[in-house]
């Protein structure tokens, strides 16, 4: 066997059984590998970008790597964007690059580059190769690195390490590292804190913290501790809708955040960052809490979030009997007609949501209302692009819908950063993804319209307007959609909207509805 074979085999050998690949020469050997691999699901992607986040859509519902299949370091840095994405979400993937053969590096063809000058801002863990006999070793460490904690790794192949011949052997699983033990100090602190100041404490949650499970006793300390249950502005992963405790989604825009904030004396982390703002603003802080707040992290990334959680509830004498309130039924509210409009969207979209669903959220500007719904709506999990880099939305959905073949997937995607890797609708064709793409198609980038007034110009001229909006031409998305292999229609009222998504909903399969707003 060679390196590329015994590559394959521990990849395999730990449950990593897809490969999102969009692969080049130097990757040529691994990819005959693969191709005597039935196990391993390889899945093309038409761009790098849509490769990348795939892979993190996919870690998001599975808790587990994909691997990924990039071609030097120009394949690496189309697939950067994602990648940061990734590595905010806290999402684990395996990048295997391929790179020139050690010998070839020195005469500097045209594809060299530094992978690893590359690799490293985006990932926690970059290694190289160094030869056949390192395969084993290096893809057990990527492996490990993914996971403890994890992160996004970076296993840099040259090509005579894939060719290379190694003895035939049969990889074992990698033991990793157990979660530490909670850290019953960082507890009594927290508990102490709360009782001192009730009312005015926040807990923010991300991570394993916002699964349903530990969102239940999150709840029953907010209930009880008199505590205010906050996520971030932007969520990896999130189980919301009827009987789930719904955390407050903390503002975009500075001025909202610290509203929202302004009475918390004692900020609690579990599995999360202190809030700031998405950008510096002439005369606005950085920092969303008031500066007097006390910022305490019960546990951090990595460690066990819902034992933390479990472990303040006991401290407080929270019982598990104890209730809290959760979202029942949906608002009573005028079902819209007329002409589309953004809420008109959200509010059919959170009551039709089917139970079990997977929402991947790249409306930006659009959808901001959907979230609020959402807590009404069918259980389901909720995503969303947490590094800010956009071009997430459909990547994330395709890799989702992979991880969850059972289960129905929507993206709501703006128009703007649905272009950046439109391509990943070729792959839900291909692959017959259960996913239902909505496009908010108002033909802008409307929040760079709202950030040239946030840093203070409050008109704009030709030039800048021609940098901002998406018509002459106007993006004509069912004739994308339809190119790429996937049924389309556009809406343009409500009453052709609703009935265009009942119809995606009732039936597998791909479909786009571009939702002129």
């Amino acid at each position: 066997m060679n390196g590329a074979d015994l590559l394959c085999d521990v990849l395999l050998a730990n449950d990593v059984t897809v490969c999102f690949a969009n692969p080049g020469t130097s990757e040529m050997h691994f990819v005959a590998a693969l191709d005597r691999k039935p196990e391993m699901r390889c899945v093309l992607g038409l761009f790098e970008g849509v490769v990348t986040g795939a892979a993190d859509g996919y870690a998001r519902m599975t808790d587990r790597p994909a691997a990924t299949l990039l071609h030097t370091g120009p394949g690496l840095a189309n697939g950067l964007a994602n990648m940061h994405n990734a590595r905010r979400a806290r999402s684990p993937m395996i990048n295997i690059v391929g790179d020139h053969a050690s010998y070839h590096l020195p005469l500097d063809a045209p594809l060299t580059s530094d992978i690893e000058g590359l690799a490293a801002p985006m990932s926690n863990w970059v290694g190289r190769v160094k030869g056949p006999a390192d395969i084993v070793p290096a893809a057990e460490a990527a492996f490990r690195a993914s996971l403890t904690p994890p992160g996004v790794t970076t296993l840099i192949l040259p090509a005579d390490a894939a060719w290379g011949e190694v003895d035939a052997i049969s990889p074992g699983k990698v033991k990793l590292a157990p979660l530490p033990a909670v850290d019953m100090a960082a507890v009594r602190k927290v508990a102490e804190a709360i009782r001192a100041a009730p009312g005015r404490v926040g807990m923010v949650v991300r991570g394993q913290a916002a699964r349903a499970d530990a969102l239940e006793i999150a709840g029953r300390i907010a209930a009880t501790g008199g505590v205010r249950l906050f996520s971030e502005v932007l969520i990896a992963r999130m189980q919301r809708g009827r009987g789930r405790f719904a955390p407050t989604r903390i503002p975009y825009p500075v001025d909202a955040a610290t509203t929202t904030l302004r009475d918390i004396d004692v900020l609690v982390l579990v599995g999360a960052k202190e809030p700031v703002a998405f950008f510096a603003y002439p005369g606005k802080p950085g920092r969303l809490v008031p500066d007097n707040c006390q910022v305490l992290s019960l546990a951090a990334h990595g460690e066990d979030l819902k034992a933390a959680l479990e472990a303040l509830a006991d401290e407080l004498g929270i019982k598990p009997t104890q209730q809290f309130t959760a979202a029942r039924a949906f608002p009573d509210a005028p079902t819209p007609s007329g002409r589309l409009t953004d809420d008109a969207i959200a509010v059919s979209v959170a009551r039709k949501l089917p139970a079990n669903a997977i929402v991947c959220d790249e409306a930006v500007t659009s959808a901001r209302r959907f979230f609020a719904l959402s807590a009404y709506a069918a259980p389901h999990d909720y995503m969303m692009g947490t590094g800010g880099s956009i071009g997430g939305g459909i990547p994330m959905a395709t890799g989702a819908a992979i991880a969850c073949p059972d289960r129905k997937v929507i993206n709501l995607e703006a128009d703007g950063s649905g272009m950046y890797t439109v391509q990943g609708l070729w792959t839900q064709a291909r692959e017959k993804l259960d996913v239902v793409t909505i496009v908010f198609s108002n033909r802008t980038y409307a929040i760079l319209h709202g950030e040239m007034t946030n840093v203070g110009v409050n008109s704009i001229g030709e030039n800048a307007r021609r940098m901002l909006d998406l018509d002459h031409p106007a993006l004509d998305w069912i004739a994308l959609a339809n190119g790429m292999g996937v049924e389309a229609a556009r809406a343009d009222t409500c009453e052709r909207f609703d009935a265009l998504l009942d119809s995606a909903l009732s039936r597998p399969g791909p479909f786009l509805i571009e939702a002129v707003i």
